[in-house]
């Protein structure tokens, strides 16, 4: 309430007149700022940029996958060393862990290239998401800058009545004066001037809002010194041939970001199906991997000694002795150990799907559920399409057939005020009758304004259908 309250103050002192400060603006000028400052547009672009991230992430998960891992381990008392796979007993030990392994998947029912084509396919969903919130954004400033020019013309036709009423009332004070008037229809006429000044304001009221309305479209930060352009609409006020419906659609369905984006959603729904059957293929991926360890007890065999060792005695009690190996054993460095444990391992890992619990079956049958349902989608979209197109081109019909008929209007009326004029002026009519044919002459100008604004705005809308941009 406190931004509406605020630029109503501020339209308030800067609309009314010619105003000063800044170029005015265009309708694509006001369409372009719209693009850049909507807030839904920016959150619809945050969307399509996750789109694009999960675009992304799909391709690289296609890559093999590369991991490494390490561990430090203490041991007590009996424990295993697993880079001899002997138990000690009574030691405090030591060891180390490194690893590399490496992962790809050789084939799996083309699931992951089917993931790539479906993110592909909502990545372009997404854009024309977008575009279709711009075209509904331009639609929707366009109107309203339509609304602009028809209040600003308003206002301008209400200032010219009223300096006619006022001439009027110096010209019945003059007749009243002179006594050829009686005095109630200075003050019939008066009255009718006060009207005219109250029409004045609510005119340049509605003015105010229509500005206030676009204004906020738009996101302006502060409506200091904005003004539109006020282009010449003689040339759009012209009977142009309108195609026909048919001609129409066919250009529509190969613009318009609704029919495209519903058309890639089908496509990625698809593409999610061929997902889904892909889950009964069988699945071949090829493994591999690197490891080392180290160990705080073990040690390097540097060679072996001869020895003899009695094994026993003859019956004559001499000592018989056997030649036996003795291994020397020393230190065992860090990194020798890391060399000398290094183990490379290549495997290839086959999975058939069998019994699942008829998950795969199920994701399929949803899968094939989205699919019917995203074509239903791209069908209502076509048909609603074809509607409203039908609508418009009648409505562009019916709008210039009205304008038309409201130029006849305003021109017989302006006929019969000017004869009525002068026969008050002479007093021939009295004040009631002057005012009645000037509030009829009003009336059809105020119908002209409409009928032409609406005309504009109903061909635009079928310039829009035809993929041309929106100009005045």
């Amino acid at each position: 309430m406190s931004k509406f309250f605020l630029l109503l103050v501020l339209t308030a002192f800067i609309l009314p007149s010619h105003l000063t400060g800044q170029d005015a603006w265009n309708l694509q000028k006001c369409i372009q700022y719209a693009f850049e400052h909507n807030i839904q547009i920016k959150q619809q672009s945050l969307n399509t940029r996750v789109n694009e991230q999960a675009l992304q992430q799909t391709k690289l998960d296609a890559l093999p996958s590369l991991n490494a891992g390490a561990n430090h381990n203490f041991s007590f008392g009996r424990a295993l060393d697993e880079t001899t796979y002997e138990f000690t007993q009574d030691q405090q030990v030591q060891s180390s862990n490194f690893n590399l392994s490496s992962s790809l998947t050789l084939f799996n029912g083309f699931q992951k290239w089917n993931a790539i084509q479906r993110d592909r396919f909502s990545l372009k969903a997404s854009l024309q998401t977008l575009e279709r919130l711009k075209n509904d954004i331009s639609l929707n400033v366009a109107s309203a800058y339509l609304q602009i020019l028809f209040n600003l013309e308003l206002v301008e036709v209400s200032k010219d009545q009223l300096e006619l009423i006022r001439q009027q009332v110096d010209r019945t004070g003059k007749l009243v004066d002179a006594g050829s008037l009686a005095r109630g229809d200075l003050l019939e006429i008066q009255a009718q001037a006060a009207n005219e000044e109250l029409n004045l304001v609510n005119y340049q009221n509605r003015l105010r809002a229509s500005y206030i309305n676009l204004i906020q479209l738009l996101e302006l930060e502060s409506a200091g010194g904005f003004e539109i352009e006020q282009p010449s609409l003689g040339p759009l006020l012209k009977r142009a041939s309108l195609p026909q419906v048919d001609s129409i659609y066919h250009l529509a369905q190969k613009t318009l970001p609704r029919i495209k984006g519903a058309e890639y959603q089908l496509q990625s729904q698809q593409e999610a199906l061929s997902i889904a059957r892909g889950q009964l293929s069988p699945r071949l991926s090829l493994n591999m991997g690197y490891g080392t360890g180290y160990s705080s007890i073990r040690n390097r065999l540097t060679g072996v000694d001869s020895m003899s060792v009695p094994i026993g005695r003859t019956q004559n009690n001499v000592p018989v002795y056997s030649t036996q190996p003795f291994p020397n054993y020393s230190n065992y460095p860090f990194w020798d150990q890391l060399e000398d444990n290094a183990s490379t391992s290549v495997s290839f890992r086959l999975s058939i799907p069998i019994f699942n619990g008829w998950q795969a079956r199920n994701n399929i049958e949803n899968a094939q559920v989205q699919v019917l349902n995203a074509r239903y989608e791209l069908q209502l979209q076509e048909n609603q399409l074809y509607k409203d197109i039908q609508n418009a081109r009648a409505d562009a019909v019916a709008a210039w057939k009205k304008y038309q008929a409201a130029r006849k209007t305003v021109e017989s009326m302006q006929e019969s005020f000017k004869y009525t004029e002068q026969k008050f002026e002479v007093g021939l009519v009295n004040s009631i009758e002057f005012n009645t044919a000037k509030n009829n002459l009003i009336r059809a100008q105020s119908e002209l304004l409409q009928a032409k604004y609406e005309y504009l705005f109903k061909t635009r809308i079928l310039d829009f259908y035809q993929g041309k941009p929106l100009k005045i």
